[in-house]
């Protein structure tokens, strides 16, 4: 295995090719550990990842190459080369990428990586639960929340 390099072209296999969320990604730091660091490069007109912020795990971009536009709470502004910004866990890290330039743009994504995790997705009303321990991995809507007995029986 060779070290990985953040401007070398080798890519992990990722989700399939989706038309507005295609994107490259190679995992930089391998494993289960509590730090994450992954290396992403976005085509032109495309996005990574969905709207969303974590309740478990800090992250933050850092830009390699290209003007990616970030998506804040705050709302829409152009990252450079350089450019370093970090996403709190809650609402206020709510972030996503956005390239509307004409070139590629290749930036890393350093998280902590906490587990069990909760991550949410304001525009879609979804939430998703993952936990390495389990392994747990499931999405749904938070408009489809049940009451805490629905469905249940009581024992004898």
């Amino acid at each position: 295995m060779t070290d990985p390099n953040v401007f070398g072209d080798d890519w992990d296999e990722g989700f399939p090719p989706t038309p507005g969320w295609t994107f490259e990604v190679k995992r930089l730091v391998p494993g289960g550990g509590d730090l994450g660091m992954s290396l992403y490069e976005l085509p032109p007109g495309e996005r990574q990842p969905l709207y969303h912020f974590h309740h478990g795990n800090d992250e933050l971009i850092l830009v390699l190459r290209g003007t990616p536009t970030l998506r804040t709470p705050e709302g829409e502004h152009e990252l450079r080369a350089g450019d370093l910004v970090r996403f709190p866990t809650g609402p206020a890290g709510a972030h996503q990428v956005i390239n509307r330039s004409d070139e590629p743009v290749r930036y890393v994504i350093v998280a902590s990586h906490r587990s069990p995790e909760l991550v949410e997705y304001p525009d879609s009303g979804k939430v998703a639960a993952m936990s390495r321990e389990g392994p747990l991995w499931t999405m749904h809507r938070l408009a489809d929340a049940v009451d805490y007995f629905d469905g249940e029986e009581p024992g004898a």
